[in-house]
């Protein structure tokens, strides 16, 4: 049933907050943005101001359920989760300058990228936006963030990006046009990370491989009153592209640190840890045939709680401008404590932080996804960089007999989805 949850009581009074996290992020954007200016063959200001970019997007959608749960809500779904209800899902305008990573010289660029919708609310970062709208469209930031290219330690040099950023863990983003489809995974909802505020490193050892790792305050928490413990959390993995021949492509991402709130668990949310582990790969069989795979693993110490899953993708591209993608996933969620479908408006931001708030969850599951889809992609020209519109069918059903969907009454859940996208 629904219920109303509230975690904790009073804390004790903040500490300072990080030190440590801080000064990385004040030395990286110093050393990024002084090296440039004393490097003879960095571009002048004229070609760096020219390469700047602006871009917009508009996403909307609906999500059909032909059982019309009584609250409204698809059970496990984060974008159309609004049983039958069209909704804006996202308004992004963005303001860039790449860096070239394949630079023997120092290159620096930004991204600020403002977004308004529904999506907004699960990727929210608390202390910055979260207090902003409350209603079921909100303004985020989900990208502001200093970038910079950096010869150094190898011949192809160092990467890094120091803000608000996106994790990069895991298949799916919060970009449609990045994705296969309008729905996301079991697996991207509750076992990856989403926003973060830090800095993020891509060191390329060879032409093929590189090491990834960062440092961050935690899964969208910022500082101060925006944070929900007092301990910073970090990446560390591996990606190889271009193998095969140019077909395989593999990333395997690890993350630890505390992401459980003070009002949850108290003083030990700042020791007991969450381990993140995601191994992802994509295989292009032949021109218009690809497979990628994700096999994910979470263990959190606070909840005593374990997740596994594999996502499989298969993507055809029939025509030019139709692609057909299919997607399915197993999902075990051994405790009924992650997957939680968030009622209120603002229920993602106050679960996150520990605060009281309204949830629909079910008992241990292991779920079953099977999803199919195509993508139309006419080419419009003109002004017109991107437009698609995206059907959807997806069937959701408990494989261990228990009845988490449509207001937990049933086994399975059949939801019929569709959105369009146009990008400027």
């Amino acid at each position: 049933m629904t219920k109303k949850i509230y975690m904790g009581g009073p804390t004790r009074p903040r500490r300072t907050p990080r030190a440590e996290l801080t000064g990385l992020l004040l030395t990286v954007i110093i050393t990024a943005t002084l090296f440039p200016m004393n490097n003879a063959v960095a571009k002048t200001l004229s070609d760096w101001v020219y390469d700047i970019t602006f871009a917009g997007q508009i996403e909307g959608g609906i999500n059909a359920n032909v059982a019309r749960p009584a609250n409204g809500v698809n059970f496990g779904q984060f974008f159309g989760d609004r049983a039958n209800q069209a909704q804006l899902n996202q308004l992004t305008l963005t303001v860039a300058r790449a860096v070239d990573t394949t630079a023997t010289h120092y290159d620096v660029g930004f991204m600020l990228r403002g977004l308004y919708g529904s999506d907004g609310r699960y990727f929210n970062i608390a202390g910055i936006t979260d207090r902003l709208m409350t209603s079921r469209y909100q303004f985020i930031l989900p990208q502001a963030h200093l970038d910079a290219h950096l010869p150094w330690l190898t011949r192809h040099g160092l990467d890094m990006q120091a803000g608000i950023l996106a994790s990069p863990m895991g298949v799916e983003s919060l970009d449609p046009s990045l994705r296969p489809f309008y729905t996301l995974s079991y697996t991207t909802e509750y076992s990856t990370p989403f926003e973060h505020v830090g800095a993020m490193f891509q060191w390329h050892l060879t032409d093929h491989i590189d090491a990834l790792f960062g440092v961050d305050t935690g899964n969208q928490v910022s500082f101060g009153r925006g944070d929900n413990n007092h301990t910073a959390a970090g990446y560390f993995g591996l990606t190889a592209s271009s193998l095969a021949n140019g077909k395989l492509s593999l990333t395997y991402l690890g993350r630890v640190g505390p992401e459980n709130a003070l009002r949850s668990l108290g003083q030990r949310a700042d020791s007991v840890q969450r381990y993140w582990n995601d191994l992802s790969g994509s295989y292009k069989i032949s021109d218009r045939l690809t497979f990628t795979g994700e096999l994910n693993f979470l263990h959190d110490e606070g909840l005593h709680a374990n997740t596994y899953s594999f996502v499989s993708y298969l993507s055809y591209q029939l025509t030019p401008t139709l692609l057909l993608n299919y997607r399915g996933e197993i999902y075990r969620d051994d405790t009924g404590l992650l997957v939680t479908s968030f009622i209120a408006n603002n229920a993602y931001m106050q679960a996150t932080l520990g605060k009281p708030t309204v949830t629909q969850s079910a008992p241990p599951t292991t779920y079953g996804a099977l999803t199919l889809g195509a993508i139309w992609r006419p080419v419009l020209g003109h002004s017109v960089k991107l437009f698609e519109i995206r059907p959807e069918v997806r069937f959701d059903r408990s494989l261990n007999g228990t009845r988490p969907f449509n207001d937990l009454r049933n086994v399975g859940q059949f939801t019929f989805g569709v959105d369009a996208v146009l990008g400027f």
